[in-house]
């Protein structure tokens, strides 16, 4: 697959990530090497990684527990500390080897550590190698609110290896699929209509979807990288996507979401408000439930749930003057921005989705 080129920096596939990154480390400009990953990474993914490393630029790791929990202030703090312990310098290079959790955070802690580090995403799940890595947004959460903290800092390069999707169960393949699905809804219907019929992909379509997946949001970002306009068409599904994350995640008792279950709820649920608001037809809208319900199933929300979850929509980041805005379709392949949506009929959406 052709190297793609973003905004300053490259996204690299399979047999030329570690062309490039040996022949970078190479030259002798860096004074020290930082892999950030998770415990899963370290385990699952770290030892195969650094076998295909041929350089002389020191070494060293560091680790953080897996998990959305972790993604936080605190963690940010150790692993600030532990590059200051290491020895880190303004000549130092990170590599973030992970899933979203680590590529957010890491690069969060990358940009920040004496006003920035130069960094590289080697996202290693599903979601991360076609969302969370690509686009130079870095962010931890603010207790259980989605990415309130963070910079955009484009990485020198994102790497992606899909033989690490063999490390993976499968609810973390099928939470990569949701943001793969949105892609083709909010910018291409052809992309979209391929994930109609799953039952026949191959390993080589799965390579073929990911890449078409980054070109689209490349795309997307290219022209909007600080997010004042078009990239909050990446949004779609994302606010109450975020907020259903965000209540289950404060909520012990309850069961939590991957990221991309979530955002799956929350493409149905917006697809209906785009439905009700004269956006999209009955017919798109019996589509996109079908084909989405179909990969996920459905999320019991009880009444109090639903009054929770409306509550937390005053957190999201795309909110100005104190308003909920939404992203919603406007056909599928297309979008419209900025978009509000009353209290009544997102209950009303909820009522749908239990249909």
């Amino acid at each position: 697959m052709q190297t793609i080129i973003a905004n300053g920096y490259s996204v690299f596939f399979n047999e030329f990530i570690y062309i490039y990154l040996n022949s970078i480390l190479d030259k002798d400009v860096y004074s020290k090497l930082f892999i950030v990953v998770d415990s899963k990474t370290s385990e699952y993914c770290l030892p195969n990684f650094i076998a295909n490393l041929a350089t002389e630029v020191p070494i060293e790791i560091v680790e953080f527990e897996s998990g959305e929990q972790f993604k936080n202030i605190e963690t940010c703090f150790e692993i600030w500390s532990a590059f200051t312990d290491l020895g880190a310098d303004r000549k130092s290079i990170v590599i973030n080897l992970g899933g979203g959790v680590v590529t957010d955070l890491g690069g969060f802690v990358a940009s920040t550590f004496k006003r920035g580090i130069e960094y590289i995403n080697v996202p290693t799940t599903l979601l991360s190698m076609v969302d969370a890595s690509i686009g130079g947004k870095n962010g931890v959460d603010l207790g259980s609110l989605k990415n309130q903290i963070g910079t955009i800092t484009n990485p020198n390069a994102v790497l992606i290896d899909t033989n690490f999707l063999t490390t993976l169960p499968q609810n973390e393949m099928r939470s990569g699929l949701a943001e793969m699905l949105k892609h083709g809804l909010i910018q291409d219907k052809s992309y979209w209509d391929k994930f109609k019929n799953l039952s026949n992909l191959t390993t080589d379509d799965l390579d073929t979807l990911i890449y078409e997946s980054v070109q689209i949001k490349n795309n997307v970002v290219s022209q909007d990288p600080t997010e004042n306009g078009i990239r909050k068409a990446l949004n779609f599904g994302h606010t109450l996507g975020h907020a259903i994350e965000s209540y289950l995640l404060e909520n012990t008792e309850k069961n939590t979401l991957l990221h991309g279950e979530a955002i799956a709820v929350g493409m149905i649920l917006e697809s209906y408000i785009s439905m009700e608001k004269s956006l999209i037809s009955k017919e798109e809208y019996a589509e996109i439930k079908a084909v989405i319900s179909e990969i996920f199933g459905f999320v019991e929300f009880s009444q109090n749930d639903i009054d929770e979850i409306i509550k937390l929509l005053i957190h999201d980041k795309k909110n100005e003057f104190g308003k909920v805005q939404f992203v919603l379709l406007n056909g599928i392949g297309d979008i419209k921005i900025n978009e509000s949506a009353s209290n009544e009929l997102i209950f009303k959406a909820f009522e749908d989705y239990k249909v």
